[in-house]
């Protein structure tokens, strides 16, 4: 079924009675040629464009729980492509112009909102860093315009303009970010992914890997083992845990990351503002509440929830620029499971093992690669070459000293 304004019109003259389930829930077969461990956003997406873009036939999406359960459905929903490294840049314009057409790819309404993000400088050392950044943005094809205190005074009136602990100076805008429907994301990639013949199998969690003379022959699962050509693991702050049953230790952290979410209010904050002097963001949804977060909580944990503390930091952030927030009330707030790279760079990578190819370590900056992570690892899969905006990230870069330290956002920035 293809949607369309017109067929919304037909089924609300007709009873609603023509919509079928937006993917199937298949039995598992015996062997794929290829099989992605994990249900999120990325898993979704490399089986998208394994289908799609390189006519794969037997392709296997296994997620242990639901399809949109884990940290697709878990963020704070902000895309952007305002990055400085070259390791960096180019993949996540790539990902930013796959946001731009990715619901007329699918045919899926994510609701992608590209209202401009806007980071906020403080003092003039920052505002060199940021000119720094916004002409590496601007020599990627991406989009980058600064903007001092009068022009963010006109764009942001709601910022503490007058007496701020951290005056507010300015800000480095990128116009194309923005936000996107996050669990209307997974659902348009799964329907997207179904509709090309791949198998989504959900509650098929997996236990281990047939591993035989350095070879993966297939996963075994809590349905069974299923054999494949090759296996692509993208499991987000699972990857520790999945990946140790093939005997990898991985550079990466599990911690979690809060966000929260206001009572809905009047349209305030036109779209993605971030503090300068600390760490917090925020946004306001389609239905007015204020989304933002701020640091992951600083431990290693699998739960998805956080402590006190960390809330109290990310509130005393968005206090700091824009008092006013101080009286809304929190409506709901939650954890996502982040899988911290040393660096706070992702791992698109094969591992030492043949068939066995990895996609992980993306703390902060997740749901903004989707599209491009999916991407980037069904070409890996797929051609079994790195794709050339994420040739930077492999596995041996900690080894050869070619760390991508954006910022010091990896799981202990204090050794950054």
């Amino acid at each position: 079924m293809r949607y369309s304004g017109f067929r919304v019109i037909k089924e609300a003259l007709t009873g609603h009675k023509g919509w079928t389930p937006a993917w199937r829930s298949p039995e598992p077969k015996a062997h794929y040629d290829i099989i992605i461990i994990g249900g999120g956003g990325h898993g979704l997406a490399t089986a998208y464009y394994l289908a799609k873009q390189f006519k794969e036939k037997s392709v296997a999406v296994l997620e242990k729980g639901w399809i949109g359960g884990g940290n697709v459905g878990r963020n704070t929903t902000i895309i952007r492509s305002n990055y400085l490294l070259d390791g960096n840049e180019p993949f996540y314009e790539l990902s930013l112009k796959l946001w731009e057409g990715l619901e007329q790819d699918f045919n899926y309404n994510a609701m992608v909102s590209q209202r401009g993000i806007i980071n906020l400088f403080h003092s003039d050392a920052q505002r060199d860093a940021y000119v720094r950044r916004g002409n590496a943005m601007l020599l990627n094809g991406a989009d980058a315009d600064l903007l001092d205190a009068d022009q963010l005074r006109a764009e942001c009136p709601f910022l503490n303009f007058d007496d701020a602990r951290f005056p507010i100076k300015g800000g480095l805008a990128q116009r194309r970010g923005g936000t996107v429907r996050h669990d209307a994301v997974a659902w348009g990639y799964a329907r997207g992914a179904d509709s090309r013949g791949v198998d989504i199998i959900q509650n098929c969690e997996v236990t281990g890997f047939r591993i035989e003379n350095g070879v993966c022959s297939g996963v075994e699962t809590s349905r069974g083992f299923i054999g494949a050509e090759k296996v692509g693991c993208a499991v987000a702050g699972s990857s520790g845990r999945v990946m140790a049953n093939a005997g990898m230790r991985l550079p990466i952290e599990s911690h979690v990351l809060q966000a929260f979410v206001s009572e809905g209010l009047k349209p305030v904050i036109p779209g993605v503002v971030t503090f300068g002097m600390g760490h917090f963001y925020i946004s306001q949804s389609d239905k007015g509440g204020l989304v933002f977060g701020g640091d992951i909580d600083g431990y290693n944990t699998y739960a998805q929830r956080g402590n006190l503390p960390t809330v109290e930091d990310v509130c005393e952030g968005g206090m700091a620029i824009m008092p006013m927030i101080g009286r809304a009330r929190i409506l709901r707030m939650w954890g996502g499971v982040m899988d911290m790279s040393m660096d706070g760079s992702p791992i698109i990578d094969k591992t030492h093992i043949d068939g066995l190819f990895f996609n992980g370590g993306w703390c902060y900056g997740g749901f903004k690669a989707t599209p491009a992570s999916g991407w980037c690892f069904a070409h890996l899969l797929a051609t079994g070459q790195p794709h050339e905006t994420a040739t930077a990230y492999r596995f041996d870069r900690f080894q050869r000293g070619y760390m991508i330290d954006e910022k010091g956002v990896g799981a202990q920035p204090n050794l950054h």
